[in-house]
């Protein structure tokens, strides 16, 4: 994969549970983290002292973190909606010449700032919250 453009990973969110995916409007910075926790089952036996892991019994995540400035009345209310109704509905994260995460995800953290002489801006973050799909661009 060679060099990408920034603005090309999007963050989409479910507008209406129905399956059509909007952008996150005003994203200027945006991070993808895909974690697995491991299971530790090294015992006196384990060859050479070397630890072991058990495969695939780890809890798999992922987080995405978002900042950037209010463009769009119907996607922000829909995003901080999601945050106060605690809802999970399913967003889509385009990653481009990578592929696209989809799933439920939950609104975990909203943050608002802005200086006298600047525009308001916004900090996001989402955590994975069940079972994701990965397709292959």
């Amino acid at each position: 994969m060679g060099a990408q453009n920034g603005k090309d990973l999007l963050i989409k969110v479910d507008m209406a549970t129905d399956g059509q995916f909007q952008t996150i409007a005003g994203l200027r910075a945006t991070r993808v983290s895909f974690n697995a926790e491991t299971v530790d089952v090294t015992s006196l036996e384990s060859q050479g002292g070397w630890r072991e892991l058990l495969s695939g019994a780890g809890v798999r995540s992922v987080a995405i973190s978002g900042s950037g400035v209010f463009k769009d009345e119907g996607t922000d209310e829909r995003t901080r909606q999601l945050f106060f109704d605690g809802e999970t509905p399913d967003f889509q994260v385009v990653i481009p010449d990578f592929g696209i995460v989809e799933g439920p995800f939950q609104v975990t953290a909203i943050e608002y700032s802005g200086s006298h002489n600047g525009e308001a801006t916004y900090e996001l973050s989402l955590a994975s919250a069940g079972a994701l799909t990965f397709t292959v661009l």
